[in-house]
């Protein structure tokens, strides 16, 4: 179930509305995220707003879960910022990228980070996660 867009800044922490950073991405029919970051950061609103659809749709097909079940999630968690630690490649014209990322959240009143190096393809002008490696 999706959760409600804040009223005032994106949930990837970059300040402006999420209707002009990161939902420009995710809504239907939105146009292509021109950086691997770029699109990281909008996976990470989707997380924050339960938006299992561009999660899945943003994912690429070859390593693509059938489902996420994030509304099953016990206690659910609630994500509390983004910090983009390192990007190498992933920018307009590159085939392949990294973003290194430190996310922070709440699950059951306990304070949690999940620090991943994420890996990112781009096909036909469109940028999409393959995999990461989390540590924590």
């Amino acid at each position: 179930m999706k959760k409600p867009v804040p009223a005032t800044g994106c949930p990837c922490g970059l300040g402006a509305s999420h209707a002009v950073c990161c939902g420009r991405y995710s809504a239907p029919g939105g146009v292509a995220a021109p950086t691997a970051e770029a699109l990281m950061r909008s996976r990470y609103s989707a997380y924050v707003l339960g938006d299992e659809v561009w999660l899945l749709a943003s994912w690429h097909a070859s390593t693509r879960p059938e489902r996420l079940g994030l509304a099953e999630e016990t206690p659910p968690l609630k994500w509390l910022g983004l910090d983009i630690v390192a990007t190498r490649d992933g920018r307009e014209g590159d085939a392949a990228g990294t973003v290194e990322f430190v996310a922070r959240y709440k699950q059951g009143g306990r304070a949690c980070r999940l620090r991943e190096i994420s890996r990112f393809v781009c096909e036909d002008g469109r940028w999409y996660y393959v995999d990461g490696d989390v540590d924590g």
